[in-house]
């Protein structure tokens, strides 16, 4: 089937077809172009818009090519498009009948379609592999309630917490990604499937029927709007986008801690490659190259809006060049989930080494004064002050956060306040001894065991409604 031959003398060459052909990645959308031209011509017939007997053949070629796939179609850059060669498909079975196919119906609101009905598919993949990669993280958190680890703030030594608190902040970073994606779905989830060309058409369809058969929530309810707007694939991109910042952080993390000077966690050896010319080498390559993808996202993102930029309305083909953005920014999200998901929930974490850094470096001295506080009613300012001094003369006398004792604490706080301090040894050792310390921190959020199994039996009831949501 020329389309070319009614309007157009003349026939495309062989490079402008080849330039302006969709084809290449419209791999993508043949399932749902059938699915489409399906319960468009369901409907078609239904509303006695075209001949039931007509539409059956119709109906029965579709199905003959679902079966045959993508392979039984010519797709020669002359053909322009998938939705084109899917007719000429059926015209070759059922003769020029399969025209019919074709009322009411324009290759406009056909794309904007099927890109909805993929895009809808891909989504609920994605959601699903995060709602189980939170449930992998909870389970391995679970292990570590009480392994102590230190905190950063600036990449500096801060303050004691647990893998297990460490783990949950990946888990709930990723809630609200996985939220992104749901509230994003919804934008995805309408059908402009009847809007035609941009005013919808004559023939009396019943957008209804095709809406329910393609599994639709509702349909778009302004056609000049539904052709031309690409705002859902945006706003797609722009929550995966946020979703690969998340695992990217997770792999700067894992790249670090993995290295000597940290040594708190080994990546497993599947996810890691070694020197060509150093043997001792063992590099987190997949940590590095998942953290350098995501920069694929932000790229899609920008070249998406950039395209959508200042169209006038209704459809432009400009729009029909987001589409290889969008489905490249979809591989590409999934692979590095998928490989962030599996090289994170196999690495085996240094109890000791954690417990190590924790003790280090006074990282425990921010109770310490508000032990002060408490106990003797000092402004915290003051405390801060004392405490910041006891930490710079146990540096300069070499000693370790378990070898300060209340005598020298009193030698700075006279030399600050005039005063003694007086404190219990106890709440001293207590205070500056990291598991003790994280244990103290029993408000909601925390990372002592008790907030952290509240925290945790929190997500796993809502990874079980999402999943009872999404059956």
């Amino acid at each position: 089937m020329n389309l070319r031959s009614g309007r157009l003398g003349k026939k495309m060459s062989a490079k402008t077809a080849e330039f302006t052909s969709s084809l290449e990645f419209d791999r993508y959308i043949f399932q749902a172009d059938i699915e489409c031209n399906l319960a468009h011509t369901t409907m078609l017939s239904c509303q006695k818009i075209i001949d039931p007997l007509i539409a059956d053949k119709i109906i029965q070629s579709l199905k003959k090519l679902k079966n045959e796939g993508i392979e039984a179609l010519n797709l020669d850059h002359s053909v322009e498009d998938i939705h084109m060669a899917v007719e000429n498909y059926v015209t070759g079975e059922v003769g020029e009948e399969a025209g019919f196919m074709h009322t009411a119906k324009s290759r406009n609101d056909q794309v904007a379609t099927d890109l909805r009905i993929v895009l809808k598919e891909k989504l609920g993949e994605i959601q699903g592999f995060i709602l189980e990669f939170i449930g992998g993280i909870l389970e391995m958190a679970d292990e570590h309630q009480e392994t102590v680890m230190i905190g950063y703030t600036h990449l500096q030594h801060a303050q004691p917490t647990t893998f297990a608190h460490h783990l949950l902040a990946y888990a709930h970073s990723l809630k609200r990604d996985y939220e992104r994606l749901k509230d994003a779905y919804k934008r995805v989830d309408l059908n402009p499937l009847g809007s035609a060309a941009m005013t919808t058409t004559s023939f009396p369809i019943d957008r209804n029927i095709t809406t329910d058969l393609l599994g639709f929530s509702a349909y778009m309810e302004n056609s000049m709007d539904a052709v031309s707007s690409r705002d859902f694939i945006a706003e797609t991109i722009f929550s995966l986008s946020l979703l690969v910042t998340t695992l990217g952080k997770i792999c700067e993390e894992m790249v670090l801690w993995s290295t000597y000077e940290f040594g708190i966690i080994e990546i497993a050896d599947e996810f890691s490659s070694t020197s060509s010319i150093m043997p001792q080498k063992k590099n987190p390559d997949v940590a590095e190259i998942a953290r350098g993808k995501s920069g694929i996202l932000y790229g899609e993102l920008v070249t998406i809006l950039t395209i959508l930029k200042a169209l006038p309305y209704t459809y432009n083909r400009d729009l029909q060049e987001i589409t290889p953005h969008l489905w490249n920014g979809v591989k590409h999200s999934q692979e590095i989930l998928e490989m962030v998901a599996n090289m994170l929930l196999s690495v085996k974490v240094n109890k000791e080494r954690c417990l190590e850094l924790a003790g280090a470096n006074f990282a425990t001295a921010t109770d310490l004064a508000d032990i002060m506080v408490r106990e003797k009613k000092m402004p915290f300012r003051t405390a801060h002050k004392i405490v910041g001094r006891m930490v710079t003369e146990a540096i300069n006398q070499k000693l370790k956060p378990e070898e300060v004792t209340g005598e020298f604490l009193d030698k700075i706080s006279v030399d600050i306040t005039g005063d003694k301090l007086n404190l219990d040894e106890d709440l001293i050792k207590k205070a500056l001894d990291p598991l003790e310390n994280v244990k103290m921190r029993t408000v909601p959020g925390g990372p002592s065991p008790l907030m952290v199994q509240k925290s945790m039996d929190n997500l796993k009831e809502y990874i079980k409604k999402e999943k009872r949501k999404n059956k």
